[in-house]
């Protein structure tokens, strides 16, 4: 059968009567709980070759067998250009550009990340999401961490699980930020527009940090440091904090006018700045077999970058971080 997995191990004397899905979490470190609990509810993972409940209590010496078809993508290669960074045999980090989607979905079928590293690993077509571990926005830009091995896969997520992984992020907003500060607000999907985010009471939980890099006279230049990883969390902070990202509609972002500005280049590019000024710049993770600690550092963008050297010519720099 191909794309089978395959493996076997005998219960220790230390694991007796543990439920089957907290044994096989030890015997399969290599695997997330949820994968493993979903290969026992579907017969793929038994105990004495009999098919078990996860709450089953196993005995010293049981074997267990997992026999499981991975995960093959639906998606197809394209030869889509990839600004990779870094890669080895167990990983790459990528700088994703502006206007590139990550997963194919609703109106976006193809022309996504995730053709682009099949075209560029055709063997990330048996791992699942084609080894992506976490995503950014569309429009977005900066370092994402892909897995090229399943075994990799599952430490990297378990490593953003366990919040010790480093994601550092660069953003031009709106208003005068504090210079440093936390937000710790829930995040749940908004109840009237399904396409967005919202805080939310009974959400789940979310906490961005924040320090200003440069005050400017109606902007500001920020990084920002995620605890968590909910969806659109950044942009839904800043907008909760009443400093909405330049660029970003979605969350009150859109192109307004400063008092007394005359300066016609700065108005044209807020005014035309078609995506939220976000950029993801750094990334810091354990290798997921040596242990060793990796970082990653990507440019600020060009788009940015020309507007913060006009916000510069223009407002002055009024303090810094």
């Amino acid at each position: 059968m191909p794309n089978l997995i395959e493996h076997a191990a005998e219960v220790s004397a230390a694991l007796a009567l543990k439920r089957l899905d907290h044994a096989a979490v030890i015997l399969f470190p290599q695997y997330s709980r949820s994968r493993l609990q979903q290969w026992i509810e579907s017969g793929a993972l038994t105990v004495d070759g009999q098919q078990q409940k996860p709450k089953y209590k196993v005995r010293n010496g049981a074997r267990l067998v997992i026999q499981a078809a991975a995960d093959v993508s639906v998606h197809g290669p394209e030869n889509i250009s990839l600004d990779i960074i870094y890669e080895e045999d167990m990983f790459l980090v990528l700088n994703k550009p502006a206007g590139l989607v990550v997963h194919p979905g609703a109106g976006n079928a193809s022309g996504t990340i995730l053709n682009a590293l099949l075209h560029h690993c055709p063997a990330l077509e048996a791992v699942p999401r084609a080894g992506i571990v976490h995503r950014l926005d569309k429009d977005t830009t900066g370092l994402m961490m892909v897995a090229k091995t399943l075994a990799a896969q599952n430490h990297l997520v378990r490593q953003l699980q366990a919040r010790t992984v480093k994601r550092t992020y660069e953003a031009v907003s709106y208003g005068q930020v504090p210079k440093v500060g936390r937000i710790d607000a829930a995040i749940g999907r908004h109840p009237h527009m399904r396409t967005r985010m919202s805080i939310q009471v009974g959400g789940r939980a979310a906490v961005t940090h924040y320090r200003l890099i440069q005050a400017y006279r109606y902007h500001s230049h920020v990084e920002l440091s995620l605890e968590t990883g909910r969806t659109h969390q950044i942009r839904v902070h800043m907008q909760h904090l009443g400093f909405p990202l330049i660029g970003d509609p979605t969350y009150g972002g859109t192109f307004r006018i400063p008092a007394n500005q005359p300066d016609v280049m700065l108005l044209d590019c807020l005014k035309g700045f078609s995506r939220q000024a976000l950029h993801a710049k750094k990334l810091a993770f354990q290798h997921p077999e040596s242990l060793a600690e990796m970082e990653f550092f990507a440019a600020t963008p060009f788009d940015m970058q020309t507007l913060l050297d006009l916000l510069g010519n223009s407002e002055g720099d009024v303090q810094g971080g």
